[in-house]
C-alpha cells in the first residue's frame, strides 16, 4: 500500500535529539507555550519535534538552541550533527513509500540496535526466516495484499537480515514456543528448509536460540510476542516493541522496559538451554524428512 504525506520514521538519532531538546527546554524553565510565543514555532510542530515524529529544520533548531541558552559551540555542533544524521535511513529509504509507517519505524530502530531479545509464540522471528517461509507468513497475514506488496515485504525482510551478517553484527537472542516448530507454514518442504536455516543460524556466536517445550506447560510468554531492543550508545535507552492485532506498540518508559526484560528472563529460565534447543530442532528436521519420504 502506497501512502502520501508520510512522516519520517523516528530513527534512534531522531529519538535522541528529541530527548535532548526536551531536556534543554526543561532546564531553561520553559513550557512549549513559552517556546512557541518567543520563537514563533507552531505548537504542533514543537510537539512533533519533541516526540521524535519530525526532524527540525535548521533555522528552527537554531531558534530553539538560542532560546535555551546553548552558547557552547561544541554543544551546538553536536546537536546540529545529530539532527543531520537523524535523516539517515540507508537501504530503508527505497522502501519508505511501500511499507506501513510503523513497520519502517521498527526497521529503523532494529537497524541501529546493538542487540535484540525476541520472543515468538507462533512464527519464526523475521530475522531468521527463509524467503519461502516469509512469503507464506506475509501472504497469510495480509490476505488482501497483491503479489507486488508481498514481494516488497519479503525483500525488506531479507534486507533486515543483513544486520546479522555485517562486520559488527546485531546480537540476537530468540526464544520460541515449541509450537513454532510444528505449525505447518507452507508445508513440509518449506518447514524443512526453515528448520535447517535455524540450525545454521545458531552456529554463529552472535545468535542464541532457545525453545520452550510443550511439556513446560504455561509460561510468561503466553500473552504474546515481543521484542526488546538495546542500542550501542547509553544515551539511547532500550525500547520494547509489541505487534498485535490491535496495532503496533513501542514502549520506552523504563518501567515498561524493565517489565519485559524481566519476562524475557523468566522465559530464558523456562526454555531448554541452547544445546538442547538445537537438538529439538534437529529432531523436528528428522520428522519432516520422514514426512517427505512418505509423501
Amino acid at each position: 500500500m502506497k501512502l502520501s504525506a508520510r512522516r519520517q520514521p523516528p530513527t534512534v538519532r531522531l529519538r535522541r535529539l528529541a530527548a535532548e531538546l526536551r531536556g534543554l527546554r526543561s532546564a531553561a524553565g520553559l513550557t512549549r507555550e513559552d517556546v512557541s510565543e518567543q520563537t514563533g514555532i507552531n505548537p504542533a510542530t514543537l510537539y512533533r519535534i519533541e516526540s521524535a515524529k519530525s526532524r527540525p529544520q535548521r533555522r528552527t533548531l537554531m531558534a530553539m538552541l538560542d532560546l535555551y541558552g546553548v552558547t557552547d559551540s561544541d554543544r551546538r555542533t553536536e546537536l546540529i550533527a545529530l539532527s543531520r544524521q537523524a535523516a539517515q535511513l540507508g537501504w530503508l529509504r527505497a522502501y519508505e513509500s511501500e511499507l506501513p509507517e510503523l513497520y519502517t519505524t521498527y526497521i529503523s530502530f532494529e537497524a541501529e540496535a546493538r542487540s535484540v531479545r525476541n520472543y515468538e509464540s507462533l512464527i519464526v522471528p523475521g530475522l531468521l526466516q527463509t524467503e519461502e517461509y516469509a512469503r507464506e507468513v506475509i501472504k497469510a497475514g495480509l490476505p488482501l495484499a497483491g503479489e507486488d506488496d508481498v514481494r516488497t515485504r519479503v525483500e525488506a525482510r531479507r534486507q533486515r537480515q543483513e544486520a546479522l551478517q555485517k562486520k559488527d553484527p546485531l546480537r540476537l537472542w530468540a526464544i520460541l514456543d515449541e509450537a513454532v516448530l510444528h505449525r505447518q507454514v507452507g508445508g513440509s518442504s518449506v518447514m524443512l528448509g526453515q528448520m535447517q536455516t535455524l540450525v545454521s543460524a545458531v552456529a554463529e556466536p552472535h545468535v542464541t536460540l532457545q525453545i520452550i517445550p510443550f511439556e513446560g506447560g504455561a509460561h510468561a510468554g503466553m500473552p504474546g510476542s515481543f521484542v526488546v531492543m538495546d542500542f550501542p550508545d547509553p544515551a539511547d535507552p532500550a525500547l520494547v516493541y509489541i505487534d498485535s492485532m490491535a496495532g503496533d506498540l513501542f514502549l520506552e518508559k523504563g518501567a515498561d522496559v524493565r517489565r519485559f526484560a524481566g519476562i524475557f528472563e523468566h522465559l530464558q529460565a523456562a526454555a531448554l538451554d541452547p544445546a538442547a534447543s538445537v537438538r529439538t530442532i534437529k529432531d523436528r528436521i528428522d520428522e519432516l524428512r520422514e514426512v517427505g519420504k512418505a509423501g
